[in-house]
């Protein structure tokens, strides 16, 4: 027993000693890794403050990092001096840089949130698939009364809004109390979705308690611009016959990831390009027809207009005798031509002998 118990205490010792060699040491000039995360906390903070400042105040960059580097009681290079050992020692950095990022996120989130409550808007959604975005309260108590008888919302859309998506808006209806039997109440559940080139809506009649669904999706509209709905109870006699209670609210956003939309559009597309060279070919072909018409039709205005004699010359395939007259000129004209010629060959050997002499 003794045997076996020094046997696994030394095992225990190797693997505990292993593993403290493993282990990275930090010099003493470093800071530590807990001092160091809030330090590049506030130091990215500040940074990014920095660079949002106008040209006029950049003088500020440096005086934000001192307050920081102030705050955490160190200065501009022993913060330097331990970014080079972090440096070198990437897993270490890398841990401490995944708690600053989650950090910052959660902060950009809440500043998110803050602005979209100074501007009375919903913040910017989540990217991804499948995802909610409805950003207001998701219960509603409506009485049927005239100022509490609707609830209507417009949710604008932003940039993680691609084109064919899909909404699925889903509401559950409760009666508080149980309706009467004759009465007319109903509720009516609307919702429009607004695209670049038309817009398509849908609604419902609720005349039952449950959960009640509308979905809204365009292959050919281009991308969302703008989302509407309301639900509509209202008060149709003066009994009442008992409040709604409307909750569980969601807008959930599907991508499409299917091609077969868009062989469909290229296939219309394709078929409203070959009307239209169908129909350019067809009056191409009409007025080619046509341009074939008159040319016909000139051609036998030139050919009645012909003199007997010239068609039968044409016919036989005679020349027309010259006139003696006609042949006079025509001498004339090539003797003429043949002194012209003589003259520049002449004037052309002139020209050249005076060159010769000057040379």
């Amino acid at each position: 027993m003794n045997n076996k118990f020094r046997f696994h205490l030394c095992l225990v010792c190797i693997v505990v000693f292993a593993v403290a060699g493993c282990k990275v040491k930090r010099p003493g000039g470093v800071i530590p890794e807990s001092e160091m995360e809030n330090l590049l906390y506030d130091y990215h903070l500040a940074k990014s403050m920095g660079d949002n400042l106008p040209y006029s105040e950049n003088y500020k960059k440096a005086l934000y990092l001192d307050a920081v580097f102030r705050k955490h009681g160190t200065t501009q290079a022993v913060f330097d001096s331990s970014m080079v050992w972090y440096t070198r020692n990437t897993e270490v950095l890398s841990k401490v840089y995944e708690k600053v990022k989650v950090r910052l996120k959660n902060e950009q989130e809440l500043v998110g949130d803050l602005i979209a409550k100074r501007d009375k808007k919903p913040k910017t959604t989540k990217q991804g698939d499948s995802i909610d975005v409805w950003p207001w309260q998701r219960m509603v108590r409506l009485t049927g009364e005239m100022m509490n008888n609707q609830y209507v919302f417009t949710l604008p859309t932003d940039s993680n809004y691609k084109d064919r998506d899909t909404l699925v808006w889903e509401v559950r209806y409760r009666f508080l109390e149980p309706m009467l039997a004759d009465s007319l109440r109903t509720v009516t559940m609307a919702m429009q979705v607004i695209y670049e080139k038309d817009t398509v809506s849908h609604w419902t009649i609720v005349t039952e308690p449950g959960v009640q669904k509308i979905r809204l999706f365009a292959d050919t509209l281009g991308q969302m611009k703008e989302i509407k709905g309301f639900i509509y109870y209202p008060l149709e006699r003066q009994e009442k016959a008992g409040a709604l209670l409307v909750d569980c609210f969601s807008m959930t956003r599907y991508h499409c990831t299917d091609t077969l939309a868009f062989a469909v559009r290229d296939s219309l597309n394709k078929i409203k390009a070959l009307e239209a060279d169908s129909l350019k070919k067809l009056s191409d072909h009409k007025a080619d027809s046509l341009k074939k018409v008159v040319e016909k039709e000139k051609g036998k205005e030139d050919v009645q207009r012909l003199t007997p004699e010239e068609m039968n010359r044409r016919r036989t395939g005679t020349h027309r005798e010259k006139k003696p007259e006609q042949i006079e000129v025509e001498q004339h004209i090539q003797q003429e031509r043949m002194e012209q010629r003589k003259e520049r060959q002449m004037n052309q050997r002139r020209r050249q002998q005076q060159r010769r002499q000057t040379r």
